[in-house]
Protein backbone atom coordinates (compact mmCIF):
# COMPACT_ATOMS: atom_id res chain seq x y z
CA UNK A 1 0.00 0.00 0.00
CA UNK A 2 1.50 3.71 -0.92
CA UNK A 3 1.95 5.89 1.05
CA UNK A 4 -0.70 8.80 1.15
CA UNK A 5 -1.44 12.34 2.00
CA UNK A 6 -4.04 11.01 4.84
CA UNK A 7 -1.26 9.14 6.33
CA UNK A 8 0.88 12.16 6.24
CA UNK A 9 -1.26 15.51 7.30
CA UNK A 10 0.18 17.32 9.19
CA UNK A 11 3.68 17.41 6.60
CA UNK A 12 0.87 19.49 4.47
CA UNK A 13 0.50 21.86 6.66
CA UNK A 14 2.52 25.26 7.46
CA UNK A 15 4.32 25.94 10.44
CA UNK A 16 5.24 22.44 11.43
CA UNK A 17 8.36 23.12 13.74
CA UNK A 18 10.11 19.13 13.19
CA UNK A 19 9.66 15.88 12.33
CA UNK A 20 10.88 12.97 14.37
CA UNK A 21 11.02 9.06 14.86
CA UNK A 22 12.93 7.79 12.13
CA UNK A 23 16.64 9.76 12.82
CA UNK A 24 17.53 7.70 15.68
CA UNK A 25 21.48 6.17 15.77
CA UNK A 26 21.44 2.78 15.43
CA UNK A 27 24.28 -0.10 16.88
CA UNK A 28 26.75 -0.82 13.88
CA UNK A 29 27.09 -4.20 12.13
CA UNK A 30 27.86 -6.56 15.35
CA UNK A 31 27.85 -9.59 13.47
CA UNK A 32 31.73 -9.09 12.23
CA UNK A 33 33.06 -9.54 15.70
CA UNK A 34 31.30 -12.92 15.42
CA UNK A 35 31.20 -14.29 11.65
CA UNK A 36 33.93 -14.66 9.39
CA UNK A 37 32.09 -13.32 6.09
CA UNK A 38 32.52 -14.66 2.50
CA UNK A 39 31.09 -13.98 -0.96
CA UNK A 40 28.90 -17.15 -2.96
CA UNK A 41 27.99 -17.49 -6.10
CA UNK A 42 25.43 -20.40 -5.66
CA UNK A 43 21.82 -21.02 -4.35
CA UNK A 44 23.15 -22.52 -1.21
CA UNK A 45 26.90 -23.25 -0.03
CA UNK A 46 28.20 -26.39 1.74
CA UNK A 47 31.28 -27.51 3.93
CA UNK A 48 32.82 -30.46 4.53
CA UNK A 49 34.66 -31.09 7.40
CA UNK A 50 37.57 -33.91 7.00
CA UNK A 51 38.88 -36.88 9.12
CA UNK A 52 42.40 -37.04 9.78
CA UNK A 53 44.65 -40.06 11.43
CA UNK A 54 44.83 -40.82 14.77
CA UNK A 55 48.13 -40.81 16.50
CA UNK A 56 51.00 -43.20 15.00
CA UNK A 57 51.33 -46.81 16.57
CA UNK A 58 55.05 -48.24 17.55
CA UNK A 59 55.98 -50.36 14.32
CA UNK A 60 57.51 -53.14 15.89
CA UNK A 61 60.79 -55.23 14.51
CA UNK A 62 59.77 -57.04 11.40
CA UNK A 63 56.05 -56.36 11.24
CA UNK A 64 53.96 -54.65 9.23
CA UNK A 65 53.21 -50.37 8.85
CA UNK A 66 50.13 -49.53 10.12
CA UNK A 67 47.46 -47.85 7.01
CA UNK A 68 44.72 -45.57 8.47
CA UNK A 69 42.00 -44.04 6.33
CA UNK A 70 41.04 -40.78 6.27
CA UNK A 71 36.87 -40.08 5.78
CA UNK A 72 34.67 -37.26 5.87
CA UNK A 73 32.90 -36.51 8.79
CA UNK A 74 29.87 -34.65 8.23
CA UNK A 75 28.50 -31.31 6.14
CA UNK A 76 27.52 -27.90 7.16
CA UNK A 77 24.82 -25.99 4.66
CA UNK A 78 24.16 -22.52 4.50
CA UNK A 79 20.92 -21.71 2.83
CA UNK A 80 20.51 -18.40 1.06
CA UNK A 81 17.89 -16.33 2.64
CA UNK A 82 16.25 -12.50 0.29
CA UNK A 83 15.70 -10.25 2.53
CA UNK A 84 13.85 -7.39 0.98
CA UNK A 85 11.67 -4.49 1.99
CA UNK A 86 10.11 -1.50 0.18
CA UNK A 87 7.36 1.63 0.23
CA UNK A 88 6.01 3.58 -1.97
CA UNK A 89 4.53 6.84 -2.45
CA UNK A 90 1.51 8.43 -4.29
CA UNK A 91 1.21 10.57 -7.38
CA UNK A 92 -0.69 13.17 -4.80
CA UNK A 93 1.84 12.98 -2.22
CA UNK A 94 4.60 14.14 -4.70
CA UNK A 95 2.93 16.27 -6.47
CA UNK A 96 2.06 18.67 -3.24
CA UNK A 97 5.34 18.62 -2.85
CA UNK A 98 6.47 15.77 -0.10
CA UNK A 99 8.64 13.95 -2.47
CA UNK A 100 11.79 15.43 -1.84
CA UNK A 101 11.38 14.96 2.04
CA UNK A 102 9.35 11.93 2.31
CA UNK A 103 11.91 9.95 -0.30
CA UNK A 104 15.07 11.43 1.94
CA UNK A 105 13.50 10.34 5.36
CA UNK A 106 12.20 6.94 4.50
CA UNK A 107 15.27 5.89 2.12
CA UNK A 108 17.32 6.11 5.68
CA UNK A 109 14.49 4.68 7.68
CA UNK A 110 14.59 1.51 5.09
CA UNK A 111 18.57 1.26 5.45
CA UNK A 112 17.64 1.07 9.04
CA UNK A 113 15.29 -1.57 9.18
CA UNK A 114 17.10 -3.87 6.64
CA UNK A 115 20.67 -3.84 8.67
CA UNK A 116 18.85 -4.07 12.01
CA UNK A 117 17.00 -7.25 10.23
CA UNK A 118 20.39 -8.18 9.28
CA UNK A 119 22.08 -8.39 13.01
CA UNK A 120 18.88 -10.52 14.30
CA UNK A 121 19.31 -13.17 11.89
CA UNK A 122 22.83 -13.11 12.23
CA UNK A 123 21.90 -13.27 16.31
CA UNK A 124 19.38 -15.71 16.27
CA UNK A 125 22.40 -18.24 15.36
CA UNK A 126 23.86 -17.72 18.92
CA UNK A 127 20.22 -17.16 20.43
CA UNK A 128 19.19 -20.58 18.88
CA UNK A 129 22.66 -22.12 19.97
CA UNK A 130 21.43 -23.78 22.84
CA UNK A 131 18.27 -25.10 21.18
CA UNK A 132 17.91 -28.89 20.26
CA UNK A 133 15.91 -27.73 17.61
CA UNK A 134 18.46 -26.09 15.61
CA UNK A 135 20.81 -28.67 14.79
CA UNK A 136 24.39 -28.38 13.05
CA UNK A 137 25.73 -30.39 10.65
CA UNK A 138 26.95 -32.92 13.09
CA UNK A 139 23.67 -33.47 14.08
CA UNK A 140 23.54 -31.60 17.46
CA UNK A 141 23.21 -27.83 19.26
CA UNK A 142 25.82 -25.56 18.25
CA UNK A 143 26.61 -25.41 21.54
CA UNK A 144 26.47 -28.97 23.27
CA UNK A 145 28.49 -31.08 25.56
CA UNK A 146 28.33 -33.94 22.65
CA UNK A 147 29.34 -33.27 19.57
CA UNK A 148 30.30 -36.37 17.86
CA UNK A 149 33.90 -37.27 16.79
CA UNK A 150 34.84 -40.19 13.68
CA UNK A 151 36.71 -41.89 16.71
CA UNK A 152 33.58 -42.15 19.05
CA UNK A 153 34.61 -39.52 21.62
CA UNK A 154 32.89 -36.15 21.95
CA UNK A 155 34.07 -32.69 22.16
CA UNK A 156 31.92 -29.79 24.28
CA UNK A 157 31.95 -26.73 23.53
CA UNK A 158 29.42 -25.12 26.84
CA UNK A 159 30.28 -26.56 30.08
CA UNK A 160 28.04 -29.20 31.17
CA UNK A 161 25.95 -27.24 33.67
CA UNK A 162 25.49 -24.09 33.03
CA UNK A 163 27.29 -21.07 34.57
CA UNK A 164 26.95 -17.66 35.08
CA UNK A 165 29.81 -15.20 34.12
CA UNK A 166 32.43 -15.07 36.39
CA UNK A 167 36.35 -15.41 36.78
CA UNK A 168 35.89 -19.16 37.53
CA UNK A 169 33.88 -20.00 34.79
CA UNK A 170 35.69 -18.01 32.24
CA UNK A 171 39.19 -19.59 33.69
CA UNK A 172 37.17 -22.77 32.92
CA UNK A 173 36.11 -22.04 29.69
CA UNK A 174 39.74 -21.36 28.64
CA UNK A 175 40.81 -24.78 30.25
CA UNK A 176 38.26 -26.62 28.33
CA UNK A 177 39.02 -25.27 24.84
CA UNK A 178 42.44 -26.20 25.43
CA UNK A 179 41.80 -29.62 25.46
CA UNK A 180 40.05 -30.23 22.86
CA UNK A 181 40.61 -32.48 19.93
CA UNK A 182 40.08 -33.02 16.21
CA UNK A 183 38.27 -36.07 14.54
CA UNK A 184 40.47 -38.70 15.53
CA UNK A 185 41.23 -37.65 19.09
CA UNK A 186 44.26 -35.36 18.57
CA UNK A 187 44.63 -32.04 20.37
CA UNK A 188 43.96 -28.99 18.22
CA UNK A 189 45.39 -26.08 20.34
CA UNK A 190 42.83 -24.08 20.42
CA UNK A 191 42.36 -20.79 22.46
CA UNK A 192 40.27 -18.38 22.91
CA UNK A 193 39.87 -14.72 20.79
CA UNK A 194 36.87 -13.20 21.75
CA UNK A 195 34.05 -12.74 24.90
CA UNK A 196 30.79 -11.51 23.33
CA UNK A 197 28.35 -10.58 25.99
CA UNK A 198 24.77 -9.07 26.41
CA UNK A 199 24.42 -5.46 27.91
CA UNK A 200 23.93 -6.55 31.05
CA UNK A 201 27.09 -8.53 31.13
CA UNK A 202 29.34 -5.15 29.83
CA UNK A 203 29.94 -4.33 33.43
CA UNK A 204 31.05 -7.67 35.00
CA UNK A 205 33.14 -8.42 31.80
CA UNK A 206 35.38 -5.30 31.95
CA UNK A 207 36.22 -6.06 35.65
CA UNK A 208 37.43 -9.60 34.56
CA UNK A 209 39.40 -8.57 31.88
CA UNK A 210 40.45 -5.37 32.35
CA UNK A 211 41.19 -4.88 36.47
CA UNK A 212 44.94 -6.01 37.38
CA UNK A 213 43.91 -7.83 40.52
CA UNK A 214 41.47 -10.67 40.83
CA UNK A 215 37.90 -9.20 41.03
CA UNK A 216 35.90 -9.66 44.35
CA UNK A 217 38.05 -11.16 46.59
CA UNK A 218 40.59 -9.49 49.54
CA UNK A 219 43.36 -11.40 48.33
CA UNK A 220 46.12 -9.26 46.84
CA UNK A 221 46.47 -11.50 43.76
CA UNK A 222 46.98 -10.83 40.20
CA UNK A 223 44.29 -11.25 37.44
CA UNK A 224 45.27 -14.38 36.11
CA UNK A 225 43.15 -13.74 33.06
CA UNK A 226 43.96 -10.33 32.29
CA UNK A 227 48.41 -11.24 32.89
CA UNK A 228 48.01 -14.35 30.58
CA UNK A 229 46.22 -12.55 27.38
CA UNK A 230 43.94 -15.43 28.05
CA UNK A 231 41.17 -13.60 25.94
CA UNK A 232 43.37 -11.19 23.40
CA UNK A 233 40.41 -9.97 21.79
CA UNK A 234 38.79 -8.38 24.94
CA UNK A 235 35.21 -8.49 25.01
CA UNK A 236 32.51 -6.70 22.89
CA UNK A 237 28.74 -5.98 23.68
CA UNK A 238 26.10 -7.26 21.01
CA UNK A 239 22.90 -5.91 21.79
CA UNK A 240 20.66 -8.63 19.84
CA UNK A 241 21.32 -11.34 21.95
CA UNK A 242 17.82 -12.32 23.98
CA UNK A 243 19.66 -13.90 26.90
CA UNK A 244 20.81 -11.66 29.77
CA UNK A 245 22.58 -14.25 31.23
CA UNK A 246 24.31 -15.99 28.68
CA UNK A 247 28.18 -15.56 27.65
CA UNK A 248 30.23 -16.09 24.17
CA UNK A 249 33.60 -16.61 23.70
CA UNK A 250 35.30 -16.92 19.63
CA UNK A 251 38.33 -18.91 19.47
CA UNK A 252 41.09 -19.28 16.62
CA UNK A 253 39.53 -22.53 15.55
CA UNK A 254 39.00 -21.71 11.32
CA UNK A 255 35.67 -22.11 9.51
CA UNK A 256 33.47 -21.72 12.48
CA UNK A 257 30.43 -19.35 12.27
CA UNK A 258 30.47 -18.01 8.64
CA UNK A 259 28.09 -15.63 6.93
CA UNK A 260 27.91 -15.43 3.17
CA UNK A 261 27.04 -12.95 1.08
CA UNK A 262 25.25 -14.15 -1.94
CA UNK A 263 23.76 -10.74 -2.97
CA UNK A 264 24.99 -7.66 -1.53
CA UNK A 265 22.61 -4.97 -0.53
CA UNK A 266 21.12 -2.92 -3.52
CA UNK A 267 18.24 -0.35 -3.70
CA UNK A 268 16.05 0.83 -6.57
CA UNK A 269 13.03 2.55 -7.72
CA UNK A 270 10.50 3.17 -10.18
CA UNK A 271 7.41 4.61 -11.27
CA UNK A 272 4.31 2.42 -11.46
CA UNK A 273 2.24 3.83 -15.17
CA UNK A 274 -1.42 2.96 -14.04
CA UNK A 275 -0.98 5.03 -10.11
CA UNK A 276 1.99 7.04 -10.85
CA UNK A 277 3.03 6.25 -7.53
CA UNK A 278 7.04 6.03 -6.88
CA UNK A 279 7.95 2.94 -5.58
CA UNK A 280 11.72 2.12 -3.52
CA UNK A 281 12.82 -1.13 -2.43
CA UNK A 282 15.63 -2.19 -0.83
CA UNK A 283 16.93 -6.43 -0.98
CA UNK A 284 20.26 -8.25 -0.04
CA UNK A 285 20.62 -12.21 0.06
CA UNK A 286 22.60 -13.67 2.50
CA UNK A 287 22.95 -16.67 5.03
CA UNK A 288 24.20 -17.26 8.56
CA UNK A 289 25.62 -20.22 10.07
CA UNK A 290 28.32 -22.18 11.17
CA UNK A 291 30.83 -25.03 9.91
CA UNK A 292 32.49 -26.28 12.88
CA UNK A 293 30.97 -25.65 16.23
CA UNK A 294 34.33 -25.24 17.71
CA UNK A 295 34.66 -21.97 16.47
CA UNK A 296 33.16 -20.57 19.43
CA UNK A 297 32.63 -21.69 23.59
CA UNK A 298 29.23 -20.75 25.01
CA UNK A 299 27.41 -20.62 28.55
CA UNK A 300 23.69 -20.24 28.62
CA UNK A 301 24.58 -18.72 32.36
CA UNK A 302 23.00 -20.50 36.03
CA UNK A 303 19.78 -19.60 35.56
Amino acid sequence: MAISRAQLLKELLPGLNALFGLEYSRYGEEHKEIYETETSERSFEEETKLSGFSAAPVKNEGSSIAYDNAQEAWTARYNHETIALGFSLTEEAIEDNLYDSLSARYTKALARAMSYTKQIKAASVLNNGFSAAFPGGDGVALFSTAHPLVNGDVNSNRPSTGADLNETSLEAAVIQIAAWTDERGLLIAAKPKKLIVPPALQFVATRLLETELRVGTTDNDINALKNNGAVPGGYTINHFLTDSNAWYLTTDVPNGLKHFVRTPMSTGMDGDFDTGNVRYKARERYSFGWSDPLGMFASPGAS
